[in-house]
């Protein structure tokens, strides 16, 4: 609803443009009419000359300004939020003892010779602030140019007295103030600055940033470290455990063996016991165990046997009896028994290193885990100090500078400019009547070619047809134009739809035959006999007819064009072809259709008027112009009749009678409404099929170049009679389906 209510809007202007194109010479009269009268007028008006002074004001008011206790406070302001200082200070100069001062001073007169009265005098003042300063400006208006100035130089002069006045007490108020507040601030300096000393003690912090940064890079160190020492830790374990399974003993044991092989007393004994089992070994093969010999050798034995447990036990004291094999290594095992025992050494010594960095690295991290608290802690106490030193420094510097000040005079206003005699007038003012006069007069030429418009009866938009012929709107049609402007004949001697098949015109045209052919979907009668015609002369109706054609054509129909008007034909012409035999040769039996027709273009073929007869009329609803549109029906796929103008002659209506139906063309601004009103009448009264209109000739377009009217072409009314069409074509199929 809103699109469609910008485009309506968006027309609308449109509209109102051409309406003003086509009353210039109006407009510029009434124009220039009213802009004579006003040039006129200051000619008898006696000059006025005006003179203008400029304050200049300190950002900064008198009390907050002398105490200085913060910039904000510092700022010129008021009790009311929303009110501007400079028109405070504004008011203040147009008070009434400033101003009755003034008067009484300078003995200001009125017209009549009395005493200038207030109201008069502020009618004639004006004090206004100029923007984005801080400057007021002050200008009075007067016939005597001496006055104005001295009029406004004096109102600067009483302004600055009061405004100095009133300093100095302010002064001396600011500085009583400043006097009382300065023990107090000191005091809360001091409070401050103990109060972060304690804090710093208390937590032994010296610079909490700094130990904050080392105790990152420490932590990051220990970490780097840690992850060190694990890696030989765990490489030290795998060792042990590799060497363990390879020995098949514990590290004790290994520590055991290693000690034992490296005992001369027990590698003695063992050197000796071995020879005495390989010596009695040899003897049993020989002797009887109850041998002298065996006996000496096994008591032997057991002795050494003995011997041996007794060194062993003395040198491992556990008193567990060792394996022989075990007593005595080769040096690989002994090799691989001192790596073991290493490994279990450093995996010892690692595992301790470990529990250390750890123990640094948790100390470090709770270190750090309360530095941000001691770090917000320090800082509120460093911004009370600092707020409290800020305070007590801009105190005594105001109090020193408010000694100064109490005995001078102190103002927040200095003059810029004072006001000088004005040597030109500044009214009246030629170019302001000049203006005037030109939008009156402007407005004025508008308002007269608006009401002659009004009084004008053609109809002049789509949405005027639409209302009064009340028939569905099958296309517009752009009008075309050249280099050279509007050519007066373009309708009846072009063809766009042929000669730039790209052009507005063209896409038109398209979209014309194809709302024709939804159209025919509406009814089961095929649409195949259209009579093209118009209301009046000049509405373009045989260029419609011809590009029609040739639009049926591009979608692939066999087209008969036929010139039916047979009083002013125009169809040979468009065509650039000769109309020696046409239409009227064939009704009068001269001649048939298919010999007289001329191929024009590929599926188009054209049929003139032929020779212009004296009753045109009878030959058109004779049976013979019947029997012809049935048998041009037969043989092409689309018959289209070019008629003359319904207010003129009847033939149209003849016509459409043996047609499927009337295409009835508009041009805005060539059709009357009273001639419109009657062609509804007569086709009305005749009961003609009308398919439609066609508006011609329309001349604005959109912003992106497409012709358009006041309504879009009408697409939904054409997809919902597709969707109709298709949906009674696919029901007809099921019911042939079925029988």
């Amino acid at each position: 609803m809103s699109s469609n209510q910008e485009d309506q809007n968006n027309i609308d202007l449109q509209q109102y443009w051409l309406i003003l194109k086509k009353r210039w010479l109006v407009i510029v009269s009434v124009a220039g009419s009213v802009l004579g009268l006003t040039a006129i007028v200051p000619f008898y008006q006696k000059p006025v000359y005006e003179a203008e002074g400029k304050l200049l004001f300190n950002k900064t008011d008198r009390a907050t300004s002398l105490t200085g206790l913060s910039e904000q406070m510092g700022e010129i302001n008021s009790v009311n939020q929303g009110s501007n200082p400079l028109d405070t200070e504004a008011e203040v100069i147009r008070s009434y003892p400033i101003v009755s001062k003034t008067i009484s001073n300078l003995q200001l007169m009125d017209k009549q010779g009395n005493p200038l009265e207030i109201d008069d005098f502020l009618r004639k003042l004006k004090v206004k602030s100029i923007r984005g300063t801080d400057i007021l400006s002050l200008s009075y208006r007067s016939t005597n140019r001496q006055e104005a100035a001295d009029v406004v130089n004096l109102l600067i002069r009483y302004y600055r007295e009061n405004n100095v006045g009133g300093n100095r007490v302010e002064a001396t108020a600011a500085r009583e103030f400043l006097r009382k507040q300065l023990p107090d601030v000191e005091s809360r300096v001091i409070q401050a600055e103990v109060a972060l000393r304690r804090f710093k003690e208390a937590n032994r912090i010296v610079v909490l940033d700094e130990e904050a940064k080392a105790g990152v890079v420490s932590l990051k160190e220990l970490s780097q470290q840690i992850i060190t020492v694990q890696a030989q830790l765990t490489d030290a374990q795998t060792r042990s455990r590799t060497l363990k399974e390879q020995l098949k003993m514990t590290t004790q044991q290994a520590v055991d063996f290693s000690t034992l092989s490296q005992t001369d007393g027990v590698q003695d004994v063992l050197v000796e016991y071995q020879k005495t089992q390989k010596e009695l070994a040899v003897q049993q093969t020989r002797l009887t165990p109850e041998h002298p010999t065996i006996q000496n050798l096994s008591s032997k034995k057991e002795a050494l046997k003995k011997q041996l447990e007794a060194r062993v036990g003395e040198n491992l004291g556990n008193g567990q009896p060792i394996p022989q094999r075990n007593l005595q290594i080769g040096e690989l095992k002994e090799s691989l028994t001192a790596k073991l025992v290493q490994s279990d050494s450093e995996s010892l010594a690692l595992a301790n290193q470990v529990q250390v960095l750890k123990n640094a690295y948790s100390n470090y991290q709770n270190r750090l885990s309360v530095l941000p608290q001691l770090e917000q802690k320090q800082r509120v106490l460093e911004r009370q100090l600092q707020v409290a030193r800020s305070t007590y420094e801009q105190l005594l510097k105001r109090l020193q500078e408010v000694d100064v000040v109490v005995n001078q005079n102190v103002g927040n206003a200095r003059i810029v400019s004072e006001a000088v005699v004005a040597k030109k007038p500044v009214s009246p003012k030629m170019e302001l009547y000049l203006a005037i006069g030109g939008c009156l007069g402007i407005l004025l030429g508008v308002g007269t070619s608006l009401f002659l418009e009004a009084m004008d009866k053609s109809l002049k938009t789509v949405e005027e047809a639409e209302q009064i012929l009340g028939y569905p709107l099958q296309g517009v049609i752009p009008r075309l134009s050249y280099k050279g402007g509007v050519n007066t004949a373009e309708y009846a001697f072009n063809l766009p739809v042929r000669d730039n098949p790209h052009s507005p015109a063209s896409a038109a045209f398209e979209m014309l035959q194809a709302n024709l052919d939804f159209s025919v979907s509406d009814s089961d009668k095929q649409l195949k006999v259209i009579v093209v015609l118009s209301s009046s002369p000049s509405e373009g109706r045989s260029f419609v007819a011809a590009n029609l054609a040739v639009a049926k054509a591009h979608m692939g129909r066999r087209v008969l064009l036929i010139d039916g008007d047979m009083r002013h034909p125009c169809q040979h012409a468009i065509w650039k072809i000769p109309n020696s035999t046409g239409l009227s040769n064939i009704l009068v039996g001269q001649t048939e259709l298919q010999p007289s027709t001329q191929e024009v273009l590929i599926n188009v073929e054209v049929l003139t008027a032929g020779t212009i007869p004296p009753n045109p009329a009878a030959l058109l609803d004779s049976q013979k112009m019947a029997a012809l549109i049935a048998e041009a029906a037969r043989d092409y796929d689309v018959v289209i009749i070019d008629t003359p103008a319904l207010n003129l002659f009847a033939d149209g209506l003849m016509l459409g009678k043996l047609a499927d139906g009337i295409l009835l063309v508009v041009r805005p601004g060539v059709l009357d409404l009273s001639v419109a009103k009657a062609t509804k009448a007569k086709l009305e009264q005749s009961r003609s099929r009308v398919l439609g209109m066609v508006i011609n000739g329309v001349t604005y377009t959109t912003k992106h170049g497409n012709y358009y009217t006041n309504k879009q072409y009408p697409a939904k009314n054409v997809v919902e009679r597709k969707q109709k069409a298709e949906g009674r074509r696919e029901q007809k199929e099921t019911e042939g389906r079925k029988n």
